[in-house]
């Protein structure tokens, strides 16, 4: 292990440590969005062994978002890939833990996929630029999909280059590699896994045209691979649905499909180029200042790093590079764009956009960026270049770390008002002592009670479980098919009193 490889070691753990941190101490290690919510109650059903569970009596009452009651059955409305990770961490106690440790594999595999592209100095440079990343940060400590996206797009990134750039003596390892991950993509984020495969596609193509035949057999063989662990998706559809093309996706929401034209997206003619335009610049103009946090020029060693790789006339740069704009091409056909945790429906592009700054950045310096380049000696005014880089990153790396970091993740502390304090009122022992309970919860806003269902698990038998209040003929209703439990109803506006009849009324 060279010096380079033990201090991205490093970082690597560093980067565990500190995206736990933003998990304990900005999110509270809870969910807050729909979707971090959806995710948890998958992971806990396959963390029992369920894909699917008989839904409640009055499954509106107990709602847990993106979760879909159909044909009597309740079930996420998400692929498995990112449920099952997450359910293991379920099962082993460390739900927590999980993105972190994803957190760790991607700086790690960044740095990899920079050394393997570049040269080390350009592999420790994107290591850093992640590390340093507010829009890593945010999404390393969410429950959200994207850390597990990450990780797969870069060792599929990185296998695919061992196994085709002909340097290894035997390519099947990471042929079958490169192949478990973009299939395991595939079960995790879909669409996100043809944007990420374009590229590497059309590089299959030349291959196919110019390679021998043992080139043309292996590939044959990864896509084969790739397609029967897609494929799955249809399989969980019918184990879920009953039918293998139904997208439960549009079992929640009828318009939440991938294309254009009417009936897709919320606007009255459906999803459109322009509106696609509109999503995709907001997503890039947030974008612009998450990613590294240098205000709204996140982007600009980017250029550079393109110019780089021309110059060099490196292909595998070039093709790292450009899964940025493959995602921004595929996501135009989404109706919906990305924002709050950043622009999170481009993050498996990240090692891309850190590649290319870093590359670009060292460029600039006179680093090295070629795995055999030495370093040079600069002498007299040439020292200018390296020593004005070196100031101008520290300044940037400064402000995001110092500045704009913990600006963006304070914004994020208790995130529609979830917070682990509303969880308190029942743990208190008077409490506990009215359990097993079925708590009617009064809400004004539905995340009053989205975040008390981190108390509740999907087969409704723990101390308490939850009915969003529906009226008081509905609420009445959902209690009685439960009359083992105490009803207690509640009121997130008085959290310290539990009433046994609902409030009257002012």
């Amino acid at each position: 292990m060279s010096r380079a490889d033990r201090v991205a070691l490093l970082l690597s753990l560093l980067a565990v440590v500190i995206a736990y941190g933003v998990t304990d101490r900005i999110f509270e290690r809870m969910p807050h969005i729909e979707d971090e919510m959806a995710y948890v109650w998958q992971a806990q059903a396959i963390a029992g062994g369920r894909l699917t569970l008989p839904s409640p009596a009055h499954p509106k009452s107990f709602l847990v978002p993106f979760v879909v009651d159909y044909n009597g059955q309740r079930f996420g409305k998400y692929p498995p890939g990112w449920p099952a990770l997450l359910g293991l961490g379920v099962l082993l106690g460390i739900r927590s833990l999980v993105n972190p440790l994803l957190a760790g594999l991607g700086v790690w595999f960044t740095y990899r996929l920079g050394k393997r592209v570049a040269s080390e100095t350009v592999g420790l440079l994107a290591s850093i630029l992640t590390l340093s990343s507010p829009f890593f940060l945010m999404n390393s400590g969410s429950l959200l999909s994207h850390p597990f996206g990450l990780v797969l797009s870069t060792v599929f990134a990185l296998a695919w280059l061992d196994a085709w750039d002909g340097l290894r003596l035997n390519p099947w390892l990471p042929t079958l590699a490169g192949a478990l991950c973009l299939g395991m993509l595939a079960l995790t984020r879909p669409l996100t896994a043809v944007g990420v495969a374009l590229p590497f596609a059309l590089h299959g193509l030349v291959l196919m045209i110019r390679g021998n035949r043992a080139t043309r057999y292996r590939l044959v063989i990864f896509a084969l691979i790739v397609l029967a662990l897609a494929s799955l998706i249809f399989v969980w559809q019918f184990a879920v649905t009953g039918h293998p093309f139904l997208n439960p996706y549009t079992l929640w929401w009828e318009y939440d499909r991938v294309g254009f034209g009417p009936g897709v997206g919320r606007l009255e003619g459906g999803h459109t180029l322009y509106q696609a335009r509109i999503n995709t610049n907001f997503s890039l103009f947030v974008g612009a200042h998450d990613l590294f946090g240098w205000a709204q020029y996140s982007w600009i060693f980017l250029p550079f790093g393109l110019l780089a790789a021309f110059l060099r006339r490196c292909w595998k740069a070039l093709i790292i590079g450009a899964i940025t704009p493959s995602l921004l091409i595929v996501y135009l056909a989404y109706w919906v764009g990305s924002w709050l945790f950043g622009p999170r429906y481009y993050y498996e592009a990240l090692s891309s956009l850190t590649l290319l700054s870093a590359l670009g950045i060292a460029w600039l310096a006179g680093w090295p960026t070629q795995p055999d380049e030495s370093w040079r000696s600069y002498v007299g005014l040439r020292r200018a270049r390296p020593l004005a880089m070196t100031a101008l990153l520290s300044f940037l790396l400064s402000v995001s770390l110092l500045v704009y970091s913990p600006m963006r993740l304070e914004s994020m502390r208790g995130l529609y008002g979830v917070t682990r304090a509303r969880l308190e009122p029942f743990l208190r022992p008077e409490a506990q002592q009215l359990t097993p309970a079925l708590v009617i919860v009064h809400q004004e806003k539905w995340t009053e009670y989205g975040a008390l269902l981190e108390l509740q698990n999907p087969w409704l038998d723990t101390p308490f479980i939850f009915v969003m209040s529906r009226g008081p003929q509905v609420d009445t209703q959902a209690a009685a098919a439960y009359p083992d439990r105490t009803v207690i109803h509640y009121y997130p506006s008085e959290p310290s009193v539990f009433y046994v009849e609902p409030r009257p009324t002012q």
